[in-house]
């Protein structure tokens, strides 16, 4: 192996990047990537875009890292490309997932209905109250380190994930009621 100029090592070419390396900790980051860049965008497709995006600008841009909390670091470029590519589409509809019958389907749940409930009350849920969910919820961020992510303050972190639980909570209690009388 080779140093480049930068002194990080560089292997032979189609062989994968050493265990040390900037390259092989963004690709250690690739699921959560992936996830929280579905749930910005609503699409797998989108997802799969913004998530190309973000790696394609974490590697061009790794000078600018400073060395510290690497997966916050990326997490922002992904939470930055995705609001200037709002801004940029504003006029953009999202297409409705049952328009999508022709994919492949995905593998069953236990309970058929589960993760279409659950996609719908996501989705319901405001842009930035679902960005601070999947943070913290399901990609495991503190709420500092959130806040810093998105730029607010702690206090607005804790607060919109209260609201978004307590959302959640309610779309998938409403979901789940069954009436247990005969109808007349």
């Amino acid at each position: 192996m080779s140093r480049s100029p930068d002194g990080n090592e560089k292997g032979a070419a189609g062989t994968s990047p050493a265990p040390d390396s900037f390259e092989a900790e963004v690709l250690a980051l690739l699921p959560s990537l992936r996830r929280y860049s579905r749930s910005l965008t609503r699409s797998d497709a989108d997802g799969e875009d913004l998530l190309q995006d973000c790696v394609e600008k974490a590697l061009t841009r790794r000078g600018q890292w400073r060395g510290l909390n690497l997966r916050g670091w990326v997490l922002t470029i992904m939470t930055n490309l995705y609001r200037n590519g709002r801004r940029q589409e504003v006029g953009r509809s999202f297409v409705d997932i049952d328009d999508n019958s022709h994919l492949a389907a995905a593998e069953a749940d236990s309970d058929p209905l589960q993760r279409s409930r659950l996609e719908t009350a996501l989705n319901s849920l405001s842009e930035d109250y679902r960005a601070v969910l999947m943070l913290v919820v399901v990609e495991g961020c503190s709420y500092q380190d959130v806040a810093d992510m998105l730029d607010i303050p702690i206090g607005t972190v804790m607060s919109r994930l209260s609201r978004a639980r307590q959302k959640m909570t309610s779309l998938l209690d409403a979901d789940n009621v069954v009436t247990l009388r005969r109808p007349r």
